[in-house]
Order: structure tokens, then C-alpha cells, then sequence
């Protein structure tokens, strides 16, 4: 069953193209795997509309969602959003058998290949739990 869109394409890809644009302009910052986003960046970031930043949120979790179709993984970026993915066991209350979440900032990293998900889980910015929630092969998005 494919997704129900919420965030049309024009508007969702006119917020990664600016998310992209902000994190290329910070291309020298150095990240670390104590801090896999820059500071620099997070600050940026931060500094963007929220509703650019909403967009840039939902739009990349229907993306993935539409990826990898399923409910066995909950994928939660507070307070912007969450999706459900990954075929697996059905899901339909309580708290998923498998749960990812982290900050809008380190999600926008992870969509577009600014940091990978094994310095994201290592710096502690990103909570992975349950047998399928390694998204790393679906990672980067764009």
C-alpha cells in the first residue's frame, strides 16, 4: 500500500534544496564522531523557518516511508515528525518493536549523506532500538 502524501513534491523538494544549500555552505566545517554535526551547522539550521524546516522533515520521512513500506520500524524526529517503515512484523499500538529517533538537525545530516548513521549512533545523537532499526542502507536520501 503506498503512503498517503501529506507534503506535496514541489514544496517538499524546495525545502531540501535549501537544507542541501545551508549544510554545502558549511562544507569545511569539520565534523567530529563526538559531534557529527557542526555546531556552525546546527546553529544554521536552527535559524531556518521552522515551516522550512517542518517541510524538510515530514517531506524526507514520506520518502523514506515510501522507500521501504511497512510499519515495523518508527522513525521519530520531535516535535516535527514520524513515519512508520520497513516490512516486518504489523504494528498497530503501543510502542513499535523497533524505534528510531533523533533531532531534525541530525536527520537532515543523515538525509543527505552529511553524516552517516554509524557517527550519529557512536556521538549518542541518534537513539536506534529493535533488530531492524539500522536504516544506514537507506541512508542518504538525496
Amino acid at each position: 500500500m503506498a503512503i498517503r502524501r501529506k507534503t506535496s513534491e514541489e514544496a517538499g523538494m524546495a525545502a531540501v534544496r535549501e537544507v542541501r544549500a545551508l549544510f554545502a555552505s558549511f562544507e569545511d566545517s569539520s565534523a567530529t564522531p563526538a559531534a557529527p554535526v557542526p555546531t556552525e551547522v546546527a546553529q544554521a539550521f536552527a535559524a531556518l523557518p521552522r515551516s522550512v524546516r517542518a517541510t524538510f522533515v515530514r517531506f524526507t520521512l514520506e520518502e523514506l516511508a515510501t522507500l521501504a513500506p511497512g510499519n515495523s520500524v518508527e522513525v521519530r524526529v520531535p516535535p516535527l515528525g514520524v513515519t512508520q517503515c520497513l516490512a516486518g512484523p504489523r504494528h498497530t499500538r503501543g510502542t513499535p518493536p523497533s524505534v528510531v529517533e533523533t533531532s531534525p538537525v541530525v536527520w537532515a545530516a543523515l538525509v543527505l549523506g552529511a553524516c552517516s548513521w554509524e557517527q550519529a549512533v557512536a556521538a549518542g545523537v541518534l537513539d536506534a532500538s529493535g533488530e531492524r532499526s539500522n536504516l544506514s542502507a537507506l541512508l542518504p536520501l538525496f
